[in-house]
């Protein structure tokens, strides 16, 4: 029997019973709703969690890298769609994955990459369906719903000698911007509106628009009204995190990433303890600080999870995270040597500083699943 603490430290933890709940959650809730799940496996890259995600049935998921898309291609999911904008240098680790059989979607907000990626396409022998991405209000990337470049940018894609013109998505990165719950849905109504309304205009211009896609944990989580979306694409649900927890998207207990630490000083004069995981393995994401600055870095638990008084990760270098001590008893309950586990601010990036997961299951170490790693 292999228990959280046997394991060398830092170490990345998945609690496998709360992955599994947290992914039926989401699945019932899109079912629900009439709308495709289409997980965004960016976070997990790992092709069990992926099997899970789809509930054993290799279904359509999304992307962030051409390494993704090889992996889980390889694993057989062959319906991948890849959510950053499209260049012409992606194509040629793409195209394989297209000629094996894989239908693979690209997206672009503008008409030099559309041409540039559809013309690449066709030198190489294949056909990608493309999305146009709208900016539904996060004002990353994306033409606007009512924007003059959406049907010029669709049309490219159309007409092109490698693309198909497939729909459209977005991404309402704004949601992880609110406070409350009044806020996210609000952001989920102006997703699904900005969408609806680029998929009439398409429409209307005669143009093809199967596909309206959408897709943020928050809205997914909160939104109300999915009408008119053919699917929506979550990622960190799977696992949640502080920043989650903060937003009011999940509760404590759906947390299902952790990293494991161990405490290797007592720095009394300066009122901290020392931890062996840093920035490199927790990342410096700040995101849940935004909401409640106190969290730090991450929040400090004992090895069954539970959250130590008012500890947070306050500081961090390359491979130290220092913990500022309120709590006077924590000195004896944390001796040097002990180990905690740290719920991360951020899943994405916390998980980006490993290469697997070591899987728990009632208190105990089951299983150890890879993670795909590069670009």
């Amino acid at each position: 029997m292999v228990r959280p603490a046997d394991l060398p430290t830092p170490s990345l933890l998945l609690d496998l019973p709360v992955l599994c709940a947290n992914l039926a959650a989401m699945n019932g809730r899109m079912a629900a709703a009439g709308v495709t799940l289409r997980p965004h496996l960016k976070t997990a890259k790992c092709p069990e969690v992926a099997m899970l995600a789809t509930e054993g049935q290799a279904g359509g998921i999304t992307v962030s890298t051409v390494a993704e898309a090889r992996g889980f291609a390889g694993h057989g999911f062959k319906d991948i769609l890849y959510a950053v904008g499209a260049v012409p240098g992606k194509i040629e680790g793409l195209a394989p994955l297209v000629e094996k059989g894989a239908r693979i979607t690209l997206i672009t907000d503008n008409v030099p990459m559309a041409e540039a990626v559809s013309a690449r396409a066709a030198e190489l022998g294949v056909t990608f369906d493309m999305l146009v991405e709208i900016d539904v209000g996060g004002h990353r990337a994306g033409v606007l719903p009512d924007g003059a470049d959406l049907l010029p940018v669709a049309r490219v894609i159309h007409e092109g000698p490698g693309t198909r013109l497939a729909g459209v998505m977005a991404h309402a990165g704004q949601s992880y911007h609110c406070r409350g719950t009044f806020e996210i849905r609000s952001v989920a109504w102006a997703e699904r509106e900005g969408l609806v309304h680029a998929a009439d205009r398409l429409r209307e211009a005669g143009l093809p628009c199967p596909v309206v896609s959408g897709g943020s944990t928050p809205t997914a989580m909160l939104g109300e009204d999915f009408s008119g979306l053919t699917e929506m694409r979550p990622g960190v649900y799977m696992f949640m995190d502080v920043h989650q927890l903060m937003l009011g998207v999940c509760k404590a207990g759906d947390l299902a990433l952790s990293v494991l630490a161990s405490v290797i000083g007592h720095n009394r004069h300066s009122g901290h303890l020392l931890l062996d995981a840093g920035a490199l393995a927790l990342s410096k994401d700040v995101s849940a600080q935004e909401l409640k600055p106190e969290v730090g870095y991450g929040v400090v638990c004992d090895l069954s999870g539970r959250p130590l008084p008012n500890l947070f990760v306050s500081d961090m270098a390359q491979e130290h995270g220092l913990c500022t001590v309120h709590d006077e008893s924590l000195w004896d309950r944390l001796p040097i040597g002990a180990k905690v586990r740290i719920m991360p601010n951020h899943a994405c990036m916390t998980a980006a500083c490993f290469d697997a997961y070591h899987v728990l299951d009632k208190g105990e170490v089951v299983d150890k699943w890879k993670r795909f790693g590069g670009w």
